[in-house]
This record gives structure tokens, sequence and C-alpha cells, in this order.
């Protein structure tokens, strides 16, 4: 138990104040992951100003790679970098007959291949089920039996996820391998502040850990010591010196780099949401990063021109912001 907890805070150190990317991965218009465009994003995102990096997340399409891409992933990662914290999102995609059976499985994989922790993805099957409190708790704490860090997700019903109240928040934040909670509660600026107001009340000792692309700036300012966003996986310098600012009490460059950060955030997760990961490929094309062929997501709708344009411009302006 005392080791437990002595990698729980060294990951908790480890992450702290910094910016967390949920990585994307390449794939063409025939859907072939892209393994040259794949190697060339993680070479480049590993002279990044980055605390870590999350994998299979929904931003790298988790739940939908096959076993073969899910490793060649995550085992790419591992070793770019070997020194920084490596998380990897489990949970059950389409039917199971238990999905928390397939979610520790997955959880056993990424240990395997070199996780150093976990990120739970939201429950959903339990979704107005009569004892659903009761099963989320239940669901977790095999999770976190198995020993490796847990970061929990709180994505709240009409982002698609799954609501926790107070008392489930509780007995979560307890469990002994927690690390903290990442909240994405996309338009529901009131959940994030009562859950952020919940937790730095109640547990103060856990991370607060921003997922929240579209209000990032305002998420720190309201507790947040972290961000694990997928708008980490485009233009980190950006958003790594938002936190910095942030941290050392820098006010003005901490706003003027928020101007930069929401007009990137307002051209990548508008409607229909789903389309974001696209959108962030069509982004690192547009920089250069990777190519157009591979900068497709299988699982998304087609960029519209006016959405290509957004994008444009928003780099553009990003560009010009940071530059000054």
């Amino acid at each position: 138990m005392p080791e437990t907890r002595i990698i729980v805070e060294q990951l908790k150190d480890k992450l702290a104040g910094g910016l967390i990317p949920a990585v994307p991965v390449m794939f063409d218009r025939a859907h072939q992951f892209q393994e040259r465009a794949h190697a060339t994003y993680v070479d480049y995102m590993h002279t990044q100003p980055i605390a870590g990096v999350a994998v299979w997340a929904h931003t790298g399409r988790g739940l939908h790679l096959t076993k073969d891409v899910a490793r060649r992933v995550i085992e790419d990662w591992r070793h770019a970098l070997p020194d920084k914290p490596l998380i990897a999102g489990v949970g059950a995609a389409g039917k199971h007959a238990d999905p928390t059976e397939a979610t520790l499985t997955m959880a056993a994989d990424a240990a395997q291949y070199g996780a150093d922790a976990v990120l739970a993805y939201p429950p959903t099957w339990l979704r107005h089920h009569d004892a659903q409190d009761r099963l989320i708790v239940e669901h977790h704490a095999r999770l976190d039996e198995l020993g490796l860090p847990v970061i929990l997700f709180y994505l709240y019903e009409a982002a698609g996820g799954i609501s926790y109240s107070a008392n489930v928040l509780d007995e979560l934040l307890s469990l002994t391998n927690v690390v903290g909670i990442k909240m994405a509660t996309l338009d529901s600026v009131m959940t994030y502040q009562d859950v952020a107001r919940h937790i730095q009340t109640r547990h103060s000792d856990k991370l607060l850990i921003s997922g929240e692309d579209r209000f990032l700036a305002y998420s720190l300012q309201r507790g947040a010591s972290a961000a694990l966003i997928g708008l980490g996986s485009v233009c980190c310098e950006l958003q790594a010196e938002l936190l910095r600012s942030h941290l050392e009490g820098r006010a003005h460059r901490f706003l003027e780099l928020s101007d930069a950060v929401d007009e990137l955030a307002e051209a990548l997760f508008v409607n229909p949401i789903e389309g974001y990961i696209g959108r962030i490929l069509c982004a690192l094309a547009k920089l250069g990063i990777i190519p157009e062929e591979a900068a497709r997501d299988p699982w998304g709708p087609s960029l519209t021109a006016r959405e290509v344009e957004n994008i444009e411009t928003a780099l553009n302006t990003v560009t010009a912001i940071y530059a000054g």
C-alpha cells in the first residue's frame, strides 16, 4: 500500500502544471493506418513541451482501433517518451456481455505495453440503470484493483457521458489508485464549476485535470492544475505556455494567450462535435506536420470547405498572436 501511494504521488507530481495531449491516429481515405505519418507525428511531439501523452482516448479512437494498430500506437509513444507519463484510455465499445471485463482486458493490455496510468472511459452502458450509482463505483473499484494509477473521466450526459453524483464522486476519489479526475463538460460551465468546487473542498489531494477544450483558460482559473485535451495535440507550445503563465501569475500573458487558445478551439470544437478529430488532423496537415493524405478520421464526418477555411484562419491568427 505505501508503495502504491508513492507511485500515485509521483505521477501527480509529473502531471501537475502540464499539458497532456490526447493524441490522434493517422488514417487515409481508404481507412488504412498510416504508419509513416504516425511515426512523423510521434517524432514531432517528442520535441514539444508536454508533460506526458494520452493514447487510446476518444481523440485517438481508442475504442475503435484494431488490436494490432492499438499496440503499435502505444508502443511507439512509449519508445518516444520513455521518461514521461503515458496514459491509456480504457473502456468498452459497442455491445459486450460484460463491459467491465472488456475494460479490464484493455487496461491489462495497456499495462503490458508500457502505460503508466489509465484514463477510465465513462461507463455509459450504466446510464439510467436502476443501480447506476452502485455499479459505477463497482466498475471503477475493479479497475482500481489492477494496481495501475487511474484518472477518472467526468463527461456529463449531454456530451455523451454519464453524470456522477456527489456521493459517487466521493467514493471514486477515495479509491487507492485514483490520481485525479479529468473534467470535460463541454458547454456546461455550471457542471464544471460545481464539480471543481466539490473536488477542491473535499478532495484537494487529487488532481483536477481540465478536459475543457472550449474554455481551457477559465478551467485553469477555476482550479484545474493540468490539461488532458485533444486540443493539446496541435499548437502545444501555445497551450503549454498558457498553463505556465497561469501558474507563474503572469496575468497579461495569460490573457493574451487565452485569446489565441480560444481562437483555435472555436475552429476545431464546433458542431458536429464528432468532427473535431478530423479538424485536428486537418490542422496538423495545414501546419505541415503530417501529410494531407493521412489526415482522415474514419469514424467522423467529412469536413466542409468552410470548416477547412476556418481552421486556416484560426491557425494564421494563432501564429500572429503567439509570435507577438
